[in-house]
């Protein structure tokens, strides 16, 4: 990596990051950030460079996305296959498996964007990886810029395909805009009351555990000594249920939450 915003290509000897443990504590500072700050986006970089890793790591986390980091082909193809990520950034030399398998398993069972990032910059390479299916292809070394441009457009572009629009019983919210309703009542939430009701409304009718909400909403693994998801639910709820009749959050003890339209 150089002290300019770009990438060089292959170079380090690889080593394994492993996601850590992270005690959840409440935040008041973080409960209370803009709400245009927390986009809920989550990108997976498959890549054995540490250093190339970390750098799109900090860049995209520094732009409110959610990351998660693979450092070989085989880890790289469980995560994708397994997890939900809105976008795929892969290495095309990879232990394990290299990006052209990963790009070929992973076709035959989703569709999730992915965008090339390789030192391979002849032309036989791009056509390969986007004939395979890839979305775009871009050549290290490349500009953070450029990377996150490339970024923003596959995401547009995959958005198209979802609801934009989600009501149930008297709530209503615009997924592009970011807007709450409840009984025709705007109601304001914070960046995390909002990254919550944003997994929740994508879950409707689901119980969905307290692990997997600290997971997406805050990207970090949970702790069951931690109470960080009951602060942020309780929270929202007191905006978005207290004031009406029919409840939408609904704990379901030992297990987690469920949203959906109840009357109490």
């Amino acid at each position: 990596m150089t002290s300019s915003s770009s990438l060089g290509g292959h170079g380090d000897a690889p080593t394994h990051e492993i996601a850590r443990s992270v005690i959840l504590r409440a935040d008041e500072s973080d409960l209370a950030r803009p709400l245009e700050a927390q986009p809920t986006m989550r990108i997976l970089i498959v890549e054995d460079e540490p250093k190339t890793a970390a750098y799109v790591r900090k860049g995209l986390t520094e732009h409110a996305y959610v990351v998660d980091i693979a450092d070989n082909g085989i880890e790289g193809l469980h995560l994708a296959t397994s997890g939900h990520y809105d976008l795929i950034l892969l290495d095309v030399m990879l232990p394990g498996a290299d990006g052209w398998t990963v790009l070929e398993a992973l076709r035959r069972q989703r569709q999730t964007p992915v965008l090339f990032l390789s030192a391979r910059d002849e032309v036989a390479d791009r056509v390969k990886g986007l004939e395979l299916g890839a979305d775009d292809y871009l050549v290290k070394p490349f500009a953070f810029s450029e990377l996150l441009a490339r970024i923003r457009t596959l995401l547009r572009r995959g958005a198209v395909q979802v609801e934009q629009r989600v009501r149930l019983a008297d709530f209503d919210i615009d997924l592009t805009r970011r807007r709450v309703n409840r009984a025709g009542e705007r109601i304001d939430l914070t960046a995390k009351e909002y990254a919550l009701l944003d997994y929740f409304v994508h879950h409707v009718g689901e119980v969905v555990s307290r692990t997997l909400i600290a997971e997406h909403v805050w990207d970090m693994n949970f702790d069951s000594d931690t109470n960080v998801v009951d602060v942020a639910v309780r929270r929202l709820r007191a905006k978005l249920d207290d004031p009406f009749s029919t409840k939408l959050i609904h704990t379901i003890r030992g297990v987690g939450y469920v949203f959906d339209a109840r009357l109490d």
